[in-house]
């Protein structure tokens, strides 16, 4: 016995296709080099302003080279390269799979 569910194919269709969109969108806001480069771009400034910020006697204690500036500026630049890198080649959008000829 079959039953009527009230939905045609077409209804069917674009409840899917809609799904496909958000999905999509999701993958794009969750890549990871979004998280990854934000990360070290935080933290990258954070260190980059405890280097500046530090006295004489941190920097005698790591051998005469100011160790958060430059690891600092370091975070910054891999932050930005990742952040770059995603807009120039985003997520590229799921492509709906073709219906099959019957």
């Amino acid at each position: 016995m079959s039953e009527y569910s009230g939905y045609s194919e077409k209804d069917v269709q674009r409840e899917v296709t809609e799904l496909q969109a958000q999905s999509a969108t999701a993958a794009r806001i969750f890549d990871l080099r979004r998280i990854i480069g934000g990360l070290f771009v935080l933290y990258g400034v954070i260190v980059t302003i405890a280097g500046i910020t530090d006295g004489q006697a941190a920097i005698d204690k790591a051998q005469g080279v100011n160790i958060n500036l430059w690891t600092g500026i370091g975070m910054l630049l891999l932050g930005i390269f990742f952040l770059v890198w995603l807009r120039l080649r985003p997520t590229p959008p799921a492509v709906p799979e073709e219906k099959e000829a019957e």
